[in-house]
């Protein structure tokens, strides 16, 4: 899954795709109703990739918050955003313990239950791509630092 290019902007429900890039903001993509607009610059325009979840000891990429709750759910649909106050706390708690309590939001919980609901009917949650290419480069990487250090000591 790739958060790349995927944004949210305020005042507008939804999530856009970023298309290009103009004299005074940019033009974006609705991700679910394919319509287009302009995104001034004086909006408040967030990139997924960007956003981060406070924790007591960090930030937890939404990358990674947004995976908890595709295992937690097996790849199904998580909880509502409009669900109470109390029960997002709660779930949000399930997958994330060591959130910050005095800098996560209700809000923000809702803003990213609702993302990922979203992401997850227009079918772009996957995540097994991201985890299959690392091993694999590291593993040829490996291979290849291996394969020259046998062929330097058989040259000697």
């Amino acid at each position: 899954m790739e958060l790349k290019g995927i944004l949210s902007i305020s005042g507008y429900t939804g999530l856009y795709k970023l298309l290009t890039q103009t004299k005074r903001g940019i033009i974006v993509e609705s991700l679910t109703t394919k319509k287009r607009m302009q995104a001034f610059a004086t909006s408040k325009i967030s990139a997924l990739e960007d956003i981060a979840i406070y924790t007591d000891d960090s930030e937890v990429p939404l990358y990674d918050v947004l995976k908890k709750i595709h295992e937690k759910e097996q790849g199904g649909k998580t909880i509502n955003h409009k669900s109470s106050g109390n029960e997002l706390k709660k779930y949000f708690g399930g997958i994330l313990s060591g959130y910050d309590k005095d800098k996560v939001y209700v809000s923000d919980m809702k803003r990213v239950f609702n993302w990922y609901n979203i992401l997850h009917g227009l079918e772009m949650l996957n995540f097994e791509e991201k985890e299959e290419e690392t091993p694999k480069d590291e593993v040829i990487g490996d291979e290849t630092s291996k394969n020259e250090m046998i062929e330097e000591s058989n040259e000697k």
